[in-house]
């Protein structure tokens, strides 16, 4: 039987978590940066455990005014610190409670931003891999931060989003622009059944890009998010797929 994980971002505020977790295989946990404390990490992290789901630190940009989705100029060695203080925390709330961190996923701006710049994609990485040495990384397929986990040793699994819609060089389409976030859940099984079956996906100028994902995201925080979630995980289980982190 074929396996996909399917994701989905808790801990930053929202009323969905529960219902998140029993629908995802596996979770990105808000690390205080963007979103999150330790009261909403140890909660997500209890929900997990009791549901067997895969338990993962979700650090990014510390600008919770915009929801760490803004991108800011700061150098290797400042992203690398905040990276390995946010997960710090966490792994300290998760070894409490007796946890295994399954994975890292940079979040928002931090993500896209490192995707395309080397040198802060080997920041992120090295300072993931200094704490979680070898630990899962999702991140997108073929840029610089599945190029950067690589090289640090860690496991680097390519994440497709299936709640978001994609520019013809592989990128997201920006949030700002019309179309950007899908929110009818027959085109999210569409998107979602294009990648895990077909390993490739549809811009929005109707080409294609390849896509070979082990891993599929579907954002938190969207009003959305649960029935898009609960309905690729049902089209996604009669096509086949065993989901699993």
């Amino acid at each position: 039987m074929r396996t996909i994980d399917l994701n989905a971002d808790l801990g930053e505020g929202g009323s969905q978590d529960a219902a998140l977790i029993a629908l995802a295989s596996s979770a990105n946990i808000a690390c205080g940066g963007h979103a999150g404390n330790d009261d909403t990490m140890r909660a997500a992290i209890d929900g997990c455990i009791s549901a067997g789901v895969a338990i993962g630190a979700h650090p990014g940009y510390e600008d919770r005014e915009n929801f760490g989705r803004r991108p800011m100029d700061l150098e290797p060695a400042a992203v690398a610190e905040l990276v390995s203080r946010q997960i710090g925390r966490f792994a300290k709330l998760a070894a409490r409670a007796g946890a295994e961190i399954h994975h890292v996923k940079p979040h928002g701006a931090l993500y896209h931003q490192a995707d395309h710049d080397p040198a802060l994609a080997a920041a992120v990485a090295e300072s993931v891999m200094c704490l979680l040495p070898g630990c899962g990384f999702y991140v997108p397929p073929a840029g610089a931060l599945a190029v950067a986990g690589e090289a640090a040793g860690l496991d680097v699994w390519a994440e497709g989003f299936v709640d978001r819609r994609y520019q013809e060089n592989g990128a997201l389409v920006p949030r700002g622009e019309p179309g950007a976030v899908i929110g009818e859940p027959q085109d999210a099984i569409a998107q979602a059944l294009q990648i895990a079956c077909e390993q490739r996906a549809k811009t929005v100028t109707g080409t294609w890009f390849p896509m070979p994902a082990r891993t599929l995201c579907v954002h938190g925080d969207s009003p959305q998010a649960v029935a898009l979630l609960g309905a690729v995980r049902r089209a996604l289980e009669a096509a086949g797929f065993a989901i699993r982190a």
